[in-house]
């Protein structure tokens, strides 16, 4: 297999993610194990093309979207492609939830472990009206948006390759890592749109935007969230690695902190460190880690993943368990500044 290229290393590819967003560019993710090849994601622009809610997607196959006029030979060199694990690109005449139709331009691309096996299955799409179907530049935009999903997600699996992943919660958490990624490309987006930062993201926009979305998600009556992230210039590759790590060790906080309590408080800080870096502080006022309980904890996805990430960015993870709740110090170095 060819060894994946630096995680979002779009310094050199930044007209890569031109123009999208998750509520532009449809995006969809399929399981390449499960029979029938369903449905396991699709992110709001795919709900809002289609008119169909993940709720009624979530474990079909995609064939729903087809109608009268859909072109078999594009049907079947959809599923041609599928069974041989191969990339295809296609237009091809989809359905509406209400009836109508419109055209689709479609990629697929299989995302494989690291042993080479395809795991799932990556649908980019976009609307396209009769004036571009001859044109280049939705193609160019869908595929370099589809390299640099399949790439970014590629590590992400890379981490959690070895564990079960049949389980709906699993599936749930490969959604907001999913959406965490989408936000990532978005502020790149805007980063290179306004030209504010050279090559660089403004990490804690970011973050506030990331921990927020987490909170409004997994959060319950009775658990409040608090925040306050200083703002910091980071390079793109850091701003992927952080903001996943965050995304995991918050979400986990609000899971498993507050079991059979209904009243808490889960606080993030993140502060730039006077020898350059910064630090993250995850703390919540819980039932606390057991104490036969490592954390990160290397028998779970989440666990695996968190490791794998601070690694990456050569940086350290400390957790404390406390009288009440826990306390968990994630440091990086200075490095994750250079842009």
């Amino acid at each position: 297999m060819q060894p994946r290229r630096k995680l979002a290393s779009v310094i050199d590819d930044q007209a890569a993610l031109a123009g999208f967003s998750r509520v532009r560019v449809a995006m969809i993710l399929t399981d390449a194990r499960a029979e029938d090849n369903p449905i396991v994601y699709v992110n709001s622009a795919f709900e809002r093309t289609t008119g169909y809610s993940r709720s009624a997607v979530i474990g079909r196959n995609c064939r729903f979207l087809q109608g009268e006029r859909t072109d078999k030979a594009s049907v079947d060199r959809i599923r041609n492609a599928i069974a041989a694990g191969d990339d295809i690109t296609v237009d091809i005449q989809n359905y509406r939830a209400d009836g109508r139709p419109f055209m689709n331009r479609l990629i697929i691309a299989p995302i494989s472990d690291s042993d080479g096996d395809v795991i799932y299955f990556l649908g980019i799409q976009k609307e396209i009206s009769d004036g571009e179907i001859e044109e280049k530049a939705a193609n160019t935009l869908l595929s370099n948006v589809r390299g640099r999903v399949q790439e970014d997600l590629g590590l992400v699996i890379d981490s959690i390759q070895n564990a079960d992943i049949s389980d709906p919660l699993d599936f749930d958490a490969m959604t907001r890592r999913l959406e965490c990624l989408q936000l990532v490309y978005e502020s790149m987006r805007l980063s290179e749109a306004q030209e504010r930062f050279g090559n660089g993201i403004d990490l804690g926009a970011l973050v506030s935007r990331v921990a927020s979305g987490v909170a409004h998600e997994e959060g319950r009556s009775g658990i409040r969230y608090l925040q306050s992230v200083e703002p910091m210039i980071v390079n793109p590759d850091s701003a992927v690695r952080v903001s996943i790590l965050l995304s995991e060790v918050l979400s986990n906080a609000f899971a498993h902190a507050f079991d059979r309590i209904d009243e808490g408080v889960v606080e993030l800080r993140m502060v730039k460190l006077a020898a350059g870096g910064l630090r993250m502080t995850i703390t919540d006022d819980g039932v606390g880690l057991p104490q036969n309980v490592p954390f990160p904890n290397p028998a779970t996805v989440g666990g695996r993943l968190i490791q794998t990430l601070t690694d990456g960015l050569d940086g350290t993870i400390t957790p404390v368990r406390g009288a009440a709740g826990t306390v968990v110090m994630i440091d990086v170095p200075v490095g994750v500044a250079d842009v």
